[in-house]
């Protein structure tokens, strides 16, 4: 029988299980997206001999690199986290990713090993995708079997608020460097440096997060690897209509927050001719607003619902989408660009807590933290991971610089569909299905065994 907080250990107060939480959260994402931000500086060192055009475009193809194992990470970490608990799940996730920011930060250049350097850029690349993919499932349910019925979304709000922090750190590290560096220096090892960083600062990461409790450990008598595989087969096999739904739900949030926070940066260098650092700033001003909106908009959507925090907000953005855009590019200017990313990152971060804890209730106990996974991963992977790559060819090809406008757009009104056919559970109890079967005598950990 599944084995709760109660029977692991006394779990910690919500607030330290927050601090906790979001510090090693902001880490990870730290050390992800730091890449993004440096891409203009990784495409002149390992493609010297191409075009800035090609550098650029191969640079985020590296980018887009990582979203390719995170699937795959999520079903092995998420069914890892279901099965042996969110803990280890999380320690193996932060150890992952400081593996592949050291393999960033020490590669050889393409003068030392010539056309093996970026292979083993995209090697990182992968191990750190493949541990992105399991490290909001595992760390948002943990999140969100740590609350009560009545603020799930402001927890699960600070998983949002711990990639603003994350993003931010990278922005605000990357500019640094590249505003102060004279461009022969950055080129040279100045581009290795937040690598350097984001691998010293993992270690602190796991000591957080050996303090947190468990909230679900599954001993059954089966524990061996024909069951965690059944537990992916059941999901599959049983929640298939809940994968989709959340899916295309998930779609329009995720393709806004890469497209704002990583891809303007590099348009409104290349596109509108503003200064490399002025565009990576503009991901520090994406971080503060995400940190500081997050919790907010989590408290409205455990009073208000889920479904009214997601459509408004949406609604909102579009509403702002076109004409923001049009006056950027009528007359660019750093004040411009970071109130554009601003005023659209409240509308974007105002949706997230409701649509995180949203996709997490879809799911029973016993495969939340595979299901959720699953579903971030393979959205991030298949629409988030590649909209830079896209938008840069589709503005080059087409000469509209509309085009993220156009493409954030139909994005968001074919993911809004779906709110129609998704339950809104604001204040009910998270397991409530199981409690039920408890008084039955029957628990989903002893279905899924007989299953």
């Amino acid at each position: 029988m599944g084995e709760t907080a109660s029977t692991v250990g006394k779990p910690l107060s919500k607030r330290r299980a927050i601090t906790a939480i979001t510090v090693g959260n902001a880490l990870e994402f730290y050390d992800f997206t730091v890449y993004g931000f440096m891409t203009s500086a990784i495409g002149r060192v390992f493609f010297p001999s191409l075009s800035p055009y090609a550098q650029i475009l191969l640079a985020i193809a590296g980018f887009g690199v990582g979203f390719l194992a995170r699937p795959l990470g999520g079903i092995v970490i998420g069914s890892y986290a279901d099965k042996h608990g969110r803990k280890k799940a999380m320690g193996l996730t932060i150890s992952l990713m400081a593996l592949g920011c050291a393999m960033i930060a020490f590669a050889p250049t393409p003068a030392q090993i010539g056309v093996l350097a970026p292979l083993v850029i995209v090697t990182a690349r992968l191990i750190q995708g493949f541990s992105a993919g399991g490290e909001v499932g595992a760390s948002t349910t943990l999140l969100v079997e740590y609350s009560g019925r009545n603020d799930r979304a402001f927890m699960a709000s600070w998983q949002v608020a711990s990639q603003g922090l994350g993003v931010m750190l990278g922005a605000f590290v990357a500019s640094s460097i590249i505003s102060y560096l004279p461009p022969d220096a950055l080129d040279s090892w100045g581009w290795r440096a937040p690598f350097v960083l984001g691998m010293v600062i993992a270690p602190v990461g796991m000591y957080i997060r050996r303090q947190l409790h468990e909230t679900h450990v599954d001993n059954g008598p089966r524990a061996d690897s024909s069951e965690r595989r059944a537990k992916v087969r059941i999901l599959f096999a049983d929640y298939w209509r809940e994968l989709i739904q959340a899916s295309l739900l998930f779609v329009s949030c995720t393709v806004g927050i890469y497209i704002i926070a990583f891809y303007l940066p590099t348009f409104a260098a290349r596109e509108l001719k503003l200064p490399v650092h002025v565009g990576v700033w503009a991901g520090v001003v994406f971080g503060v607003v995400n940190f500081i909106v997050a919790p907010l908009s989590g408290r409205l959507a455990d009073r208000w619902g889920r479904k009214p925090m997601i459509f408004w907000s949406r609604v909102c953005l579009l509403g702002l989408l076109f004409p923001a855009f049009l006056w950027l590019l009528a007359e660019p200017s750093p004040p411009k660009l970071y109130l554009l990313v601003g005023v659209l990152s409240v509308f974007l971060t105002s949706q997230f807590p409701a649509l995180l804890v949203m996709l997490t209730e879809i799911f029973p106990r016993h495969v939340r933290a595979t299901g959720l996974s699953v579903v971030y991963s393979t959205v991030v992977a298949v629409f988030s991971g590649f909209s830079p790559f896209v938008l840069t060819w589709l503005v080059h090809e087409t000469g509209n610089k509309l085009a993220p406008a156009w493409y954030l757009l139909v994005i968001t009104m074919i993911s809004s569909a779906v709110l129609f056919w998704i339950r809104d559970r604001t204040g009910e109890n998270l397991d409530e299905t199981e409690l039920s079967l408890g008084n039955a005598g029957l628990s989903t950990d002893s279905i899924l065994r007989r299953a």
